[in-house]
């Protein structure tokens, strides 16, 4: 199916989907062996981390070479990849950053809070140059929250299942 059949919204959550999934899949690839965390192990007043352990340089360089690579795979262009991409991982830093605030460990599963910030600011971000109003916008938060929901419980079971 040639890519420019497929609708925005969609393209949109794969570009996000790679961007928070190419962390996880270069992870799991080469393990946690020394992972520098982005946070370099900072502590807030409130004795937590910053940000936390699960969230490296290594992750970060996976998001920001995965998505511009995907975009310019469906004819997107390279900028817009990486735009995505960052404003993605941003989301993903907020998250964390709030988790821990929380008192949540790192890599806790904490639904809505683990997707929309992820979602929302790379939508917003391609908004600028992107045709969506807000219902693609929440159609596209709504798409990736409940495939990021769906996808954690089947990587789950088959954790288990191992």
């Amino acid at each position: 199916m040639p890519f420019h059949r497929i609708p925005t919204d969609l393209l949109l959550v794969a570009l996000i989907a790679a961007a928070n999934g190419a962390p996880w899949l270069l992870g799991r690839w080469f393990g946690a062996d020394h992972p520098r965390p982005l946070d370099a192990g900072l502590r807030l007043a409130d004795g937590r981390p910053l940000l936390g352990s699960s969230k490296t340089w290594r992750g970060l360089a996976a998001a920001l070479i995965a998505t511009p690579l995907l975009a310019l795979l469906i004819g997107w262009p390279i900028w817009l990849g990486l735009t995505i991409g960052a404003t993605a991982m941003l989301g993903d830093m907020l998250a964390s950053f709030l988790k821990r605030r929380l008192g949540l460990a790192p890599s806790t599963n904490s639904p809505g809070l683990d997707q929309i910030p992820e979602a929302l600011l790379p939508a917003l971000a391609a908004s600028l140059w992107l045709d969506l109003d807000w219902v693609d916008l929440g159609l596209v938060v709504g798409i990736f929250l409940i495939g990021h929901l769906l996808a954690t419980g089947l990587f789950a079971r088959l954790r288990d299942s191992a």
